[in-house]
């Protein structure tokens, strides 16, 4: 995709989960086309170190450290970028965890509340935080989910992550039509397998209890023939889904997977 210069001049862009994959190219693309960003990691060293790559190239960064399923942090998020910048034009709304993956009954309720805290909370929070500053004169809203409990639930044992990618899905298309009003987009970029560091911190637990004996065909991903996407491709969506290009579409789930779900399903 061929990244339109300055496309974005003048917007301020506000995403969360910034300290690497999905969340960090997306920061550096939008700043590309021009946008301010506000770059939100759970770590202050990681926002410093996101902030100083991008600054590096010209762009101007604010760099945030917050827990996204803390609605006092949050908050405060959102003050800082208005103390920094009297407005809001795009929210990525991309922090999240893999999680837990474990047999139902291996599940602890803290685990399952942990998962959906980040996933589904910490999305809800960076919306509601938002909004005033979004209802200035409108924007768009990109939340990042998953094939996973929306069009693929072969990954057994994935549960809670896939109930808090659904509810992302759920929620992105009940606010755009609330928002709608508002001149405010909402749309959801569901990735298949992306090449990232989240699975680094995935726990699995006795997963082949649970799981079915199924065997997909070689290449998991029939359009590249087994390679996995990359985070700017899908950095490439979200700017497309920022920008004037997209002034239409809301409410809309769009799959970036290379047909992966179609087949795993």
């Amino acid at each position: 995709m061929q990244i339109v210069q300055d496309s974005l001049a003048g917007k301020v862009a506000f995403v969360t989960g910034t300290g690497s994959g999905i969340g960090k190219a997306a920061a550096k693309l939008l700043a590309i086309a021009g946008a301010r960003v506000a770059a939100l990691t759970h770590r202050q060293e990681e926002a410093d170190a996101t902030e100083k790559e991008l600054a590096e190239n010209g762009a101007d960064v604010l760099a945030l450290a917050a827990d996204v399923s803390s609605p006092a942090e949050m908050e405060n998020a959102v003050a800082e970028i208005h103390r920094r910048w009297q407005r809001l034009d795009i929210v990525v709304a991309n922090a999240g965890i893999n999680g837990v993956w474990a047999p139902l009954d291996e599940l602890s309720p803290e685990e399952w509340d942990r998962t959906l805290g980040v996933n589904l909370r910490g999305t809800f929070l960076t919306v509601k935080y938002s909004l005033p500053l979004l209802r200035v004169a409108g924007g768009s809203v990109v939340i990042v989910a998953s094939v996973n409990g929306t069009r693929m639930f072969s990954n057994t044992g994935a549960t809670a992550y896939s109930c808090s990618k659904a509810g992302q899905v759920a929620f992105s298309r009940m606010t755009a039509l609330e928002l709608a009003k508002d001149r405010i987009r909402v749309n959801t970029v569901c990735p298949g397998a992306i090449s990232t560091e989240i699975d680094d911190n995935t726990t699995r637990r006795d997963l082949e209890r649970v799981r079915e004996p199924v065997e997909f065909p070689a290449g998991q991903i029939p359009l590249t023939h087994g390679r996995p996407g990359s985070p700017e491709q899908v950095a490439e969506l979200i700017w497309f889904l920022s920008s004037d290009l997209s002034a239409h579409i809301s409410g809309t789930e769009v799959f970036i997977d290379g047909t992966q779900s179609l087949l795993q399903g």
